[in-house]
C-alpha cells in the first residue's frame, strides 16, 4: 500500500508559504530527503485549517480565478505546475451528499480500481477520509492488454483520516476507493514527469484480478485514429508503418485500432490476425481479445 509517513509537524503555513517552500526544495520521490521535506511542507499546509475555505469563498465571490483541472469535478488546483510538481485539493463526497446521488459513484472514481503513472503525496485535510482497498503489483511483469492477469496482492482497507500522510508510489500502489462517511478533503503534491504520458496507468477488474483498460491514452493515439478515420492513403500508410516500427507499444496498438475502425468484421478479423503475429506482446495480447469480441458478435 502507499507508504505511511509519520506526521510530527505541529507548525502551520499558508498556501503562499507552502508554494514558495516547495519551489525552493522541490519534490523528487526518488530521494528520501526530498520526500521528507515535501511531506512536512504539505503537513504544515494541512495544519492551516482556514486556507481552503477562504480560497473557495474568494472563488465563489469572484475574487479568485476558478481552478482549471483535468482530474475530475472535485479537483481544485492550488498552484500551477512549477517545475516538476503542483498542488491540488480533492473533495470527496459521501453517499449522503446530493452531488454523489445525482452524478453517481463512478463520476468521483469510487469503485474504480486503478494505479497511477506518477508519484504523489497526500494528506487527509478534512473529514474521516475516503476508504481504500489497497493492493500492490509488479508493473514490469504486466504488458497491459485487456484481460491480462495483473498479479494483484491485497494489503489492507483503511481510510485517509485527518493528518494521515501517504506517499503513493507510481506503478506499484493500486487502490479502489469508497466514499467516506461524511464529505472529506485531501491535499496532494503531484510529481510531474514529461515521460509519464508514455507510461500506462491501468484500471483493474478485482473480481478476476486482471487489467481491464488503460486510463491514460495519449493525444498521439487520438490524432492517429482521427487521421485514419478522415480517409486517404497517406494516413493508412503511416498507420501501417507505425504498426510495424513505432517504438511505443501503445502507438503500435493504436495503429491497428485505427484501421480496424474502418473495416467490416471479416477485414477486422484478418487485421487482428496480423497483429497477433506482430511479435509485440501488447499488440498480440490485445489482438487476441479483439478477435474474441468479433467472434462473439457474429450471428
Amino acid at each position: 500500500m502507499p507508504r505511511l509517513i509519520a506526521n510530527a509537524e505541529t507548525r502551520s503555513a499558508s498556501l503562499e508559504e507552502t508554494i514558495d517552500e516547495l519551489h525552493r526544495i522541490g519534490f523528487d520521490p526518488q530521494h528520501e530527503g526530498s520526500v521528507d521535506h515535501a511531506a512536512r511542507a504539505l503537513q504544515r499546509l494541512a495544519n492551516d485549517r482556514e486556507f481552503l475555505g477562504d480560497l473557495l469563498l474568494d472563488m465563489l465571490a469572484g475574487r479568485a480565478a476558478s481552478p482549471q483541472s483535468g482530474y475530475g469535478p472535485q479537483a481544485i488546483v492550488l498552484s500551477p505546475p512549477r517545475g516538476e510538481w503542483f498542488l491540488r485539493a480533492n473533495i470527496w463526497p459521501s453517499e449522503r451528499d446530493t452531488c454523489l446521488k445525482s452524478s453517481g459513484a463512478a463520476h468521483f472514481v469510487y469503485g474504480a480500481p486503478h494505479d497511477h503513472n506518477f508519484d504523489f503525496l497526500t494528506v487527509g485535510y478534512f473529514g474521516p477520509g475516503y476508504v481504500s482497498d489497497y493492493y500492490e503489483y509488479d508493473y514490469e511483469r504486466v504488458t497491459g492488454w485487456r484481460g491480462e492477469a495483473a498479479g494483484l496482492r491485497f494489503v489492507e482497507r483503511s481510510a485517509l483520516s485527518e493528518g494521515k500522510t501517504l506517499l503513493y508510489r507510481a506503478h506499484r500502489d493500486v487502490h479502489s476507493q469508497l466514499p467516506p462517511e461524511t464529505m472529506s478533503v485531501s491535499l496532494n503534491i503531484l510529481r510531474i514527469d514529461p515521460a509519464q504520458a508514455w507510461c500506462d496507468q491501468y484500471g483493474f477488474d478485482l473480481e478476476h484480478g486482471i487489467v481491464s483498460h488503460v486510463l491514460n491514452p495519449t493525444s498521439s493515439e487520438t490524432f492517429l485514429r482521427c487521421a485514419v478515420g478522415l480517409g486517404g492513403e497517406g494516413p493508412r500508410d503511416l498507420a501501417d508503418h507505425f504498426g510495424r516500427h513505432h517504438p511505443s507499444d501503445r502507438m503500435r496498438l493504436a495503429s491497428f485500432e485505427a484501421r480496424a475502425m474502418l473495416a467490416d468484421a471479416g477485414e477486422a478479423d484478418a487485421l487482428w490476425r496480423t497483429a497477433e503475429k506482430s511479435g509485440n506482446r501488447l499488440v498480440a495480447g490485445e489482438a487476441k481479445f479483439r478477435r474474441a469480441e468479433i467472434e462473439t458478435a457474429l450471428p
